[in-house]
């Protein structure tokens, strides 16, 4: 049984295709396949099916769908291929293996094909991923907005697809192949620069030159006709690079052009399942932001780790080159999450990790690939939703050639919710991924970690260890060899491993306006956000800058297509529902801070509602005192507490600043409280 998104939306059984009934029925199946395994509302399928104001019985309606639906599949035996349609209370489930989705398979192929690094098998498995396109995805379904964003989606990563499989014949000199390639593609798009720009450095090589110089004066005249706008400067390097009679190099690589990786993930993008061997899940938060950095890597892997497969980001290769004969996946544990999409900012602050982690240059020397002799600990703290893990991650893949040993990788659950790991879990699981076999990892903790350390002495590894509660937590995962870096991140400061291990501190700040709007414009689209630049600069402002805040904003948003950036804004601006807003499932502000609050004493958590509900945003400890009714010393001791898990920020000397977000979210922990004790 396979399920269709790409094209026509069908069932198939063999060589039979499921008689599906009318469309809404068809787009309710849709609908489910675009989250499978996830449970849908009924009010997110009502909003998908009528587009105007839907139907008094509309509810009526939808169970009816899902029942054909249900009686459909299971006629057709969909219980032996592990597919089941559930209902959960006023939702729908469609649980299935999602292999069995042919949009799932597309991006799995997708991310496992590395144009640069292994060409001759990316060759192979893009034109196996672009085989499963039947027509124009999600046809059959109603013409709604949500079904449209979904299928735009869908195709931008189908053109990404294409580009990279022209990509990969360039790597393997078939300039040829690259042009038969994007050809009828770029008469499909014919405003898609980066595109045009490939097709005429494809043209070029193979000797016509006057053709790639027509595509882009044609180009040129469309942009000026259509947008009003001049060439962007990956389609200008490309025309001047032909001008120049340039040797045939690579193709200028624009970073910020949507890529394979990158292109589009919101509506569809698939969650990743776990990895084999890693020793714990991405941090669920994938506190991800910042500007493009130029040492990050061009294309970073796409959505959905392939089972068993490295995600390693090698040097690039250059595109004239042929397929290198020496590419080979990295050796060592592969076991960093996916880069995080939507990266934007942060160049300072992937400046200050690159001086801290790794060694300078010897001066005229090449640039070095070794680490600190002492082997460096570098600590990423901030607030909850600012990006930790997003610049650690981001970072690691950047700079995957200073360490051929492998990357490891765990998320500690310090700031969670749940169980924090503990240390001997976290060294079983580092063990088996540097090949010790499960009967020869000692069960004492202090003899596992004795192992750890040994293995690691003279390995060029990096560790990330991701969302530390404690130092105690983080000292028997360090690797202690010369050749190693650990990158640490924390919601707390973590002070106690500053001290005792030399930890180097780099602190995380909310993005600033611009790299705020930058991000919203990289989530939402570039245009969606130049329609109205004063509310995006105030979606920044009512976010605080959060990166976490903005993504959860921008879920809002492209949930609705048709809402315009100032309705959110206006929404916002009501404190009593921002943090409502600023959610997107299991994952939001409010959750993060939760988490947060949850790790503090009863003392402090009162400390933390009485500052919510009694000041605007500036105390000092006099003032707390005064406000909580208690001793100035003990205040002081709170108030430090509370900055040092960045629930505070001390600006100065007994100076302490609470974010507006932050505030709000003690002022309701505050109100419920009070309910509970019946104030």
């Amino acid at each position: 049984m396979h399920f269709c998104l790409l094209g026509t939306v069908a069932v198939t059984t063999g060589t039979e295709e499921l008689a599906l009934g009318p469309v809404k029925r068809r787009s309710v199946l849709a609908m489910l396949l675009l989250r499978p395994n996830s449970a849908v509302p009924v009010e997110q399928l009502i909003s998908c099916l009528w587009e105007e104001e839907p139907p008094a019985h509309a509810r009526t309606v939808i169970q009816g769908h899902v029942s054909r639906l249900r009686a459909t599949l299971a006629e057709a035996g969909a219980d032996a291929h592990g597919v089941e349609l559930t209902t959960h209370g006023s939702a729908y489930q469609l649980r299935l293996p999602e292999r069995l989705v042919d949009a799932q398979r597309f991006s799995e192929l997708l991310y496992r094909a590395r144009p640069e690094v292994a060409p001759e098998e990316a060759v192979e498995l893009l034109r196996h991923a672009l085989d499963l396109w039947r027509g124009p995805a999600l046809t059959g379904t109603v013409a709604s907005p949500p079904f449209a964003a979904a299928a735009h989606a869908l195709e931008e990563r189908r053109l990404a697809a294409v580009e990279a499989l022209a990509r990969a014949h360039g790597v393997l000199g078939q300039y040829e192949k690259a042009a038969d390639v994007l050809h009828p593609v770029a008469v499909a798009n014919p405003l898609r620069e980066g595109l045009i720009a490939a097709l005429m450095l494809a043209l070029y090589r193979i000797g016509r030159q006057s053709d790639a110089i027509a595509w882009y004066h044609r180009t040129r005249q469309l942009l000026a006709d259509d947008l009003g706008v001049d060439p962007g400067e990956r389609l200008r390097a490309a025309y001047e690079e032909i001008l120049r009679a340039a040797p045939t190099a690579a193709a200028p690589r624009a970073a910020a052009e949507p890529t394979a990786a990158n292109a589009f993930p919101e509506f569809t993008e698939f969650p990743d399942r776990g990895r084999p061997g890693a020793p714990a899940q991405a941090h669920p938060q994938a506190e991800a932001q910042g500007q493009a950095h130029p040492q990050a890597p061009a294309h970073p892997q796409a959505h959905g780790e392939a089972q068993g497969r490295p995600t390693a980001v090698p040097p690039q290769a250059a595109p004239h080159q042929a397929a290198p004969q020496t590419a080979a996946p990295a050796p060592g544990p592969q076991l960093l999450p996916r880069p995080p999409a939507g990266f934007l900012g942060r160049d300072r602050e992937l400046a200050v990790l690159t001086r801290l982690a790794l060694p300078a240059a010897e001066p005229g020397g090449p640039a070095p690939v070794g680490l600190p002799p002492e082997g460096g600990i570098t600590l990423v703290t901030g607030p909850a939703g600012v990006g930790k893990t997003g610049l650690a991650v981001y970072w690691g893949h950047a700079h995957a050639e200073a360490f051929p040993d492998g990357r490891l990788f765990v998320d500690l659950r310090g700031f969670s919710g749940g169980e924090e790991a503990a240390p001997a879990e976290v060294l079983r699981e580092f063990l088996l991924a540097l090949g010790t076999p499960a009967d020869r990892i000692p069960s004492s903790p202090e003899a596992a970690g004795a192992l750890y350390r040994s293995l690691v002495a003279d390995r060029r590894l990096l560790v990330v260890l991701d969302n530390a509660r404690s130092s105690a937590q983080v000292r028997p995962l360090l690797p202690g060899g010369p050749r190693s870096a650990t990158l640490v991140t924390s919601r707390s400061r973590l002070d106690g491993l500053i001290a005792t291990d030399a930890a180097r501190p780099v602190r995380l700040h909310a993005l600033g306006p611009e790299d705020g709007v930058a991000l919203l414009g990289a989530l939402l689209g570039p245009d969606r956000v130049a329609e109205d630049p004063e509310a995006a600069h105030e979606l920044v402002a009512l976010c605080d800058g959060l990166p976490l805040a903005l993504r959860a904003a921008s879920a809002q948003l492209l949930a609705r297509p048709r809402w315009r950036l100032a309705r959110l804004a206006t929404a916002l601006r009501d404190e009593r529902r921002r943090l409502t807003l600023l959610s997107a499932e299991d994952a939001g502000v409010a959750a993060a801070l939760r988490n947060s609050v949850t790790r503090l004493s009863a003392d402090d958590a009162r400390l933390l509602r009485t500052l919510g509900t009694g000041f605007a945003r500036e105390v000092n400890t006099a003032e707390a005192a005064a406000l909580a009714g208690a001793d100035p010393e003990l205040i002081q001791d709170g108030l430090e507490r509370l900055a040092e898990v960045h629930l505070l920020d001390e600006e100065a000397t007994n100076r302490y600043v609470m974010s507006d977000l932050v505030k709000l979210f003690a002022q309701d922990s505050g109100d419920g409280k009070d309910r509970q004790e019946g104030r």
